[in-house]
């Protein structure tokens, strides 16, 4: 994610279109050739708003990747591996560094301040390393689990996650969550969402991924009831609400911590959220 702050301007800017919300959405979340021509709020709103729809296009990549490599006689393992590397690039790596100073400022138990400027550093600390090779870990050893039992379910988790871990973003967004500096993308995008339109994207992402998942059950048990589409639907949904619900502790915590959101945050409850969602489908 880029640290833009939005036009300042006086005069009170013109309502972004859906054009404009979808150009901030990909063109901040992704490294994909969007051009962002508006950086005001209105923009940032709908922009954070259209999260998820990211979300799609980087979880579909990354499930792409994992099909593919399976294809081409692959095992699970390094299906897995290709599916963590696709949202790990077409992020620039920034949300793994946003969890890695995260888990800096966070374990240094330093003031706000000091905690603030420790995230800003440039070279990562121990609690960092050990928090991104842990998370790393955690999601190939996550989707390793889904893809030994079949493709498609590899394939879920890979959307699923994607979706969720973007959805975190839009409550994190919400009207109530201060930025925790004036500048960068925290100062850019806190407070744009109002609450009731984060939580309608959430029950939206959790609706989206329930039904992937009853096209799941329908695809790998064709004969089955009703029934089991249900237990399908109410695991890929219920991971998915995992997910929003391990996201929203750590950016109550954050915030009570940092005083606020920043980049760094938005990039850990991303991670977070996709690990959490993972490793619940696994489980599951």
């Amino acid at each position: 994610m880029t640290d833009t702050r939005p036009d300042p301007g006086g005069a009170r800017p013109a309502p972004a279109t859906p054009g404009d919300a979808l150009r901030f959405a990909f063109g901040t979340l992704t490294v994909l050739p969007v051009r962002v021509t508006r950086w005001d709020r209105p923009a940032a709103r709908g922009g954070m708003l259209a999260a998820p729809l990211a979300g799609l296009v980087v979880g579909g990549f990354a499930a792409l990747a994992g099909a593919l490599f399976l294809l081409l006689g692959a095992g699970p393992m390094l299906a897995a591996v290709a599916t963590v590397a696709v949202p790990a690039v077409l992020t620039r790596g920034l949300h793994l560094d946003g969890l890695a100073d995260v888990a800096d400022g966070l374990g240094s138990g330093k003031p706000a301040a000091d905690a603030l400027r420790i995230m800003k550093q440039s070279d990562i600390g121990p609690f960092g390393v050990v928090t991104l090779l842990l998370t790393l870990l955690g999601q190939v050893a996550a989707l390793h689990e889904l893809y030994s039992g079949s493709w498609a379910r590899g394939a879920l988790a890979a959307l699923v996650a994607a979706l969720a871990a973007r959805c975190a973003l839009t409550l994190a967004s919400r009207a109530g969550v201060p930025p925790a500096r004036p500048e960068g993308l925290g100062a850019a995008v806190a407070g744009v969402v109002s609450g009731r339109s984060a939580l309608l994207v959430a029950a939206l992402t959790v609706c989206a991924a329930a039904a992937a998942g009853a096209l799941l059950g329908t695809y790998e048990e064709p004969h089955q009831g009703p029934y089991a589409l249900a237990f399908e639907a109410a695991r890929a949904g219920t991971a998915a609400l995992a997910a929003l619900a391990g996201g929203e502790l750590l950016l109550r915590h954050c915030t009570r911590r940092f005083g606020g959101v920043t980049g760094d945050v938005f990039g850990a409850l991303a991670e977070t959220s996709a690990t959490v969602a993972l490793l619940a489908l696994a489980l599951g």
